[in-house]
């Protein structure tokens, strides 16, 4: 399941692609137009500044933007960044996938063919096609 951290985190990407003109926009601002806590959205742009996805600058004139344009991010980026794994089952989310079943799993290739169904949605989605 998707918690409020990463849809949030794709509203604040939508957000910033729908107002910026390349300047910097208040958080409070984001907060006001999405009808969000500002206090829980300061902690969700942290990790995103923190991941990479946008910059953000204080003082006069601070807030905000995207680093790169709305096509070039994928919403998978953004929810692994804000969610960790979209792996549906642990022995996938494991880096090594060094489970002792794995040779005589009878579940694994669905699991691994729904990961890869969800994987292959949400790296397909761009920002730029919710906009």
């Amino acid at each position: 399941m998707i918690s409020t951290r990463g849809r949030y985190a794709i509203r604040i990407m939508i957000d910033l692609a729908q107002n910026s003109d390349g300047e910097s926009i208040p958080l409070k601002d984001i907060a006001q137009r999405q009808d969000l806590s500002k206090k829980y959205l300061e902690i969700i742009v942290k990790d995103m500044v923190k991941g990479g996805l946008i910059e953000g600058t204080s003082g006069k004139g601070g807030g905000y933007r995207l680093l790169r344009k709305p096509e070039e991010y994928s919403v998978g980026e953004v929810l692994e960044l804000m969610e960790g794994t979209l792996s549906s089952v642990a022995c996938l989310a494991a880096e090594t996938n060094d489970c002792p079943k794995r040779s005589v799993c009878h579940t694994l290739p669905m699991w691994t063919e729904f990961d890869n169904i969800v994987h292959d949605f949400f790296y397909g989605k761009r920002l730029s096609d919710l906009l």
